[in-house]
């Protein structure tokens, strides 16, 4: 399977280790793309809208492309991000703002619907569950059906500070996280995505985009006609 990890911190920090702990113990011959922020992709959304129009048209269009072309090819995708100040990192932030043309109501790219995913979240002390939710809900909007987290305060300010019974405790969850993923079987898409999925074609064709773009794209992958992405035929 391809694996991509998207990675909220340039550094590998106890976020980083937990999620590639997972990634290793996924079961098969894996293909692991990893990316790190802001390493990867140093730009915040300027909210120019000319995504909308046109996805070339981005001031970092190139950068983001790499990103976006191994997501899409990916079976999995494992996001790590340190909880900073009860949310998201911010470069990871930024990523997501970058790639909001993705979501439903815009131009969802179809393989999304297929695609499982885990959210990993450590923190020093506080709760990592809002951080979580940040990343959630934009995989959600984006289509993925798929959606695991797995967040904890690890009580340090690195990976070599958490206690060894905490790192224990981690490999075993680690390693029921990977069973999940490593079955073949396709996710099955929920009644929320389902839905989301409705209504969002019922504004496309009623004319209520942003750009007569957006409904063209709906119109030509068939989405108004009745097809779907999680099942095309």
């Amino acid at each position: 399977m391809k694996i991509v990890m998207l990675n909220g911190q340039n550094h590998k920090g106890s976020s980083y280790h937990v999620g590639r702990s997972i990634v290793d113990k996924i079961k098969g011959e894996n293909e692991v793309t990893e990316f790190f922020f802001p390493k990867d992709l140093n730009h915040f959304c300027m909210g120019c809208y000319q995504c909308i129009e046109d996805v070339t048209k981005c001031h970092c269009y190139d950068e983001k492309k790499v990103i976006i072309d191994a997501i899409d090819a990916a079976d999995i995708i494992v996001v790590t991000t340190p909880t900073y100040c009860m949310h998201v990192s911010a470069p990871l932030k930024a990523f997501l703002d970058l790639t909001f043309d993705m979501w439903m109501v815009h131009r969802p790219m179809e393989s999304m619907f297929t695609k499982k995913s885990v959210i990993v979240s450590t923190s020093a002390g506080s709760s990592p569950k809002t951080a979580m939710k940040d990343v959630q809900d934009a995989l959600f909007y984006m289509g993925v059906p798929k959606i695991m987290k797995y967040g904890l305060p690890v009580q340090a300010m690195n990976w070599q500070g958490v206690s060894e019974k905490k790192k224990e405790q981690i490999e075993k969850d680690a390693e029921r996280i990977a069973r999940k993923l490593s079955t073949g079987k396709k996710p099955a898409v929920g009644i929320k995505t389902r839905f989301m999925f409705k209504i969002m074609g019922m504004l496309h064709k009623k004319g209520w985009d942003s750009s007569l773009v957006e409904a063209e794209y709906w119109k030509e992958k068939g989405w108004l006609d009745g097809k779907k992405p999680w099942n095309p035929k």
